[in-house]
């Protein structure tokens, strides 16, 4: 039985569901997932109305990403998890040990780009360097200049990191990492200028310009705190981020599209 979803989340994206409500068991059988764990303090409505905007905002990913479902769940390695707890004050976060991203119940949406490329962030390390840690992830890896594995897809994503990290046919930092650099100086932690954290804001900023909008996948790389600190990529450097992912995105989901099941 069809049903109106949770309108306060915008979105402009196209139905993927054809009207139709679904479950958090359809989420995980849609895109892959290894696995989909819900907290137990997540009432049957809670779940209800939680579902479909994952459904959606996983299926506007893949729009915006021009890549199959396989690269959703990273084949099948990655997890999800809603509303089962986790630090304090933490809206959402991934963890490289049990390869799943979370979401808090209340706080988590708009969050699910961010810490997707976290997942993929990490995912991709195996693919790009050789013989990286089990927990290592490729931004990181190419920051301290790691052996990398030759091959068109990685020169494409190092593009990417290189948009990210430094200003133009330059080794100068880039306005994104002197922001993050002050912000982490003015609060004496290390946080916002974390080689993953960087990638994650750049690739929410990525997904937040493209034509599908969903705020309940992303939100604020424009009007926030931390965009008003540029933490976020801003004016021409965000325009070059932008052109690496999409390159980077639609080169690999072609080739995705192209490779046989597996």
């Amino acid at each position: 039985m069809s049903a109106p979803v949770e309108r306060r989340f915008y979105r402009n994206g196209r139905d993927h569901r054809g009207g139709w409500l679904v479950s958090f068991a359809d989420v995980r059988q849609t895109f892959g997932f290894n696995g989909v764990r819900i907290g137990r303090w997540v009432s049957a409505e809670e779940k209800a109305l939680s579902a479909p905007l994952f459904y959606d905002a996983l299926a506007d990913l893949m729009t915006i990403l021009a890549a199959p479902v396989t690269l959703i769940s990273l084949r099948s390695s990655l997890s999800l998890e809603y509303g089962t707890g986790g630090q304090w004050g933490v809206a959402a976060h991934y963890s490289p040990v049990t390869r799943a991203f979370a979401l808090a119940k209340n706080a988590g949406p708009g969050s699910i780009a961010h810490e997707w490329f976290h997942a993929f962030d990490h995912y991709i390390a195996g693919k790009s360097f050789i013989d990286p840690a089990p927990l290592a992830f490729a931004s990181s890896e190419w920051v301290k200049q790691r052996p990398s594995i030759e091959h068109p897809l990685n020169r494409l994503l190092f593009d990417c990191f290189q948009q990210i990290f430094y200003q133009p046919d330059s080794r100068a930092p880039s306005p994104m990492v002197v922001a993050a650099q002050r912000a982490d100086r003015s609060s004496r932690e290390r946080y916002y200028s974390l080689p993953v954290e960087m990638c994650a804001r750049a690739f929410e900023a990525y997904v937040q310009d493209a034509p599908t909008k969903n705020t309940y996948l992303v939100k604020g790389t424009q009007q926030s705190a931390e965009a008003e600190q540029g933490l976020y990529p801003m004016g021409q450097q965000r325009e070059r981020i932008s052109r690496a992912f999409g390159q980077y995105f639609t080169t690999l989901g072609a080739l995705l599209y192209k490779a046989p099941a597996s």
